[in-house]
């Protein structure tokens, strides 16, 4: 509350009313301050959980959704207080101020004075300029109803009646059209929405969708998918280097009224860090068990490098001899780091340093050529693999061999070979973070959908995701990418040249026209 000191009433009742509304407002300012600091707290306290002990920290989503709730409760507890003076006001620099995208509509509202005469004098009031600001507004969306019309014309010379074509339908007889495919697609499979939620969504507009219509349209959408996800394998099995990588899918199995375990079998290329010509993708490859004959029958045909975690499995990929294994870093790390975790190892610690001083020099090197890694590692890093290596085998003399921190060595010591396959070539990582960021997107699928009904239902799953995944790892946005080619594959694009239609050669058809 402002007040006015040269100008305070002479009334004593009305001065005591004054002064309890300045009490009352200075315990308030001091309760929201004090909110403000316990929240704070809270929320500092939620930022260190994520370097705690293993077994101490939140799961990350459940952390994210903890700081959510925290800044809207900071936020409500601001809004309360009231606005400080604009002196003490520090003046927000452009770069502080958010710019929104230009790509964006703009919609104008001009706000004027009501008069064209100033209330002061009378005068005429001329223009000297405005003020504009921008606020971000959400159009919420809707469902239409698309009716084609096809007039008809008859000759009254020999009776023929011509009439333009039916326009080809993703779905035969189907009501959708390729953007409310291409939603419910991306809803499923990018946003991670069931169809039961979809559904209830779609009824709260007043559309009747159940979830079988919409598993159909899934099903008949794949049906033209599938030959684009063949064309994308093809192209990551030409590469010379790739990373690969297994995570499980529940599937239902009704037969025995439970589910089985699946796997999601993922290949990707990534030659961004080596400043390679050829686009990033990624393909996702079902199979109903774990086998080793799964991998081996997907890189039949492959030679090259392939960049793998410590699954046994792809051991056999080394029999025909035309393919090499690297292995991961970051998983030879984390053996060690769980044992520092729970016993504060002093040589698993050290252990930990040491790796760690393999990635500043990785940092450092990033977006170089293939031939200045590999100047730059054999320089700065061969000395760092191979003190580190005659440093393990001496402690794995000296430690229990039973032990935790046994394993982690013997697990880095038996692969060190394929651990330091990065030193003699360029373009292999340090370790597969390229594909587990690939199965990231599944483990949140799997949170949401739970399992999936079948095996053709996983198989649909893979489909869909090596698109949009591969959508988005060459910047393009996944709703707009597949309305699009289900439109131009619908209406008859040659399956010939497919080719057009993978993500990196995609251009929309309105920039084409």
């Amino acid at each position: 509350m402002n007040v006015d000191l040269a100008a305070l009433p002479d009334d004593v009742e009305t001065l005591q009313k004054l002064v309890r509304s300045l009490v009352a407002e200075r315990v308030s300012l001091s309760e929201a301050k004090a909110e403000i600091e316990r929240l704070n707290l809270i929320i500092k306290r939620l930022q260190r959980n994520q370097y705690g002990r293993r077994a101490e920290r939140l799961d990350d989503e459940q952390l994210q959704l903890g700081f959510e709730d925290l800044n809207a409760d900071l936020a409500r507890v601001e809004t309360s207080l009231p606005p400080p003076p604009a002196e003490s006001r520090p003046p927000r620099t452009q770069s502080e101020r958010p710019s929104l995208p230009v790509h964006l509509p703009r919609e104008d509202v001009r706000l004027d004075v009501e008069h064209q005469t100033c209330p002061c004098c009378g005068g005429i009031l001329h223009l000297i300029g405005e003020t504009t600001s921008e606020m971000l507004d959400h159009v919420p969306a809707r469902l239409r109803v698309i009716r084609i019309c096809r007039p008809r014309y008859g000759c009254r010379a020999c009776g023929t009646i011509h009439q333009a074509l039916a326009p080809e339908r993703p779905i035969a007889k189907g009501l959708v059209s390729p953007a409310l495919l291409a939603h419910v697609l991306v809803s499923k499979y990018c946003d991670h929405l069931p169809l039961y939620r979809q559904s209830q969504i779609f009824a709260r507009q007043g559309v009747t969708l159940d979830r079988s219509t919409l598993a159909n349209w899934i099903g008949g959408a794949c049906w033209w998918l599938e030959p684009l996800q063949s064309k994308l394998a093809e192209h990551i099995f030409a590469s010379q280097k790739l990373f690969a990588d297994d995570t499980p899918i529940p599937v239902l199995d009704p037969g025995r009224g439970r589910t089985k375990t699946g796997r999601l079998w993922v290949y990707a290329r990534d030659d961004r860090p080596w400043n390679g010509p050829d686009p990033p993708a990624a393909v996702y490859l079902y199979s109903p068990d774990r086998k080793a004959e799964r991998p081996a029958a997907h890189l039949a045909n492959f030679s090259g490098i392939v960049q793998v975690d410590g699954y046994p499995g792809f051991d056999r990929l080394r029999d025909g001899g035309t393919i090499q294994l690297a292995a991961c870093w970051a998983h030879a790390r984390r053996k060690f780091y769980e044992v520092q975790q729970a016993t504060a190892s002093p040589v698993a610690t050290e252990a930990l340093r040491r790796i760690a001083e393999l990635y500043v020099i990785e940092a450092a090197i990033r977006g170089q050529t293939a031939e200045a890694r590999q100047s730059m590692r054999r320089s700065k890093s061969l000395p760092l693999v191979t003190a580190m290596k005659a440093w393990l085998e001496m402690q794995l003399a000296q430690i229990p061999p039973r032990s935790g921190l046994a394993d982690a060595t013997r697990y880095a010591l038996s692969r060190w070979d394929a651990l330091c396959c990065f030193l003699n070539d360029g373009r292999i990582e340090l370790d597969t973070n390229t594909v587990e960021r690939a199965i990231r997107p599944i483990t949140l699928g799997r949170k949401n959908h739970l399992f999936a009904g079948s095996d053709g239902g996983a198989q649909r799953w893979a489909t869909v995701c090596s698109l949009i995944t591969t959508a988005k790892l060459n910047d393009v946005e996944p709703f707009t990418y597949l309305k699009d080619i289900l439109e131009r594959m619908s209406a008859g694009h040659p399956m010939s040249r497919l080719d057009q239609l993978l993500p990196w050669n995609w251009r929309p058809a309105t920039i084409l026209n």
